[in-house]
């Protein structure tokens, strides 16, 4: 079964990050990509831009669009993994390497039909 391990975030946090917090972030990011190479669990995953990201609603038969990928919340999506898993909790344990989970919420979904 793949899944979808949605990394969210916000300016505050992101602002809050040390020099160091930044390295220890990135240093994650490579041992989760290189262990789910490695294990063939990698399907595909990437960090998002915000700058130049755009929000599309429509209401009434009008599309409106807003700059940025910002909903209700103040919480944007900032990157994503998929990942092929033997279960729910594999995909959990995965997420739960990443250090974002410790300031902002980590999604884990299963991509239905796959």
């Amino acid at each position: 079964m793949q899944y979808l391990i949605t990394i969210y975030g916000n300016h505050e946090s992101w602002a809050a990050l040390t020099d160091a917090d930044i390295e220890i972030r990135d240093a994650a990011h490579a041992a989760v990509f290189t262990s789910l190479e490695a294990s063939g669990e990698l399907i595909g995953g990437r960090e998002l831009a915000v700058i130049g990201s755009k929000t599309v609603r429509r209401s009434n038969g009008a599309v409106h669009v807003i700059d940025g990928p910002f909903t209700e919340g103040r919480e944007i999506v900032g990157g994503y993994y998929i990942v092929e898993c033997v279960n729910i909790d594999r995909a959990v344990e995965i997420a739960g390497q990443l250090t974002e989970a410790d300031y902002a919420p980590i999604d884990v979904r299963p991509i239905l039909g796959t």
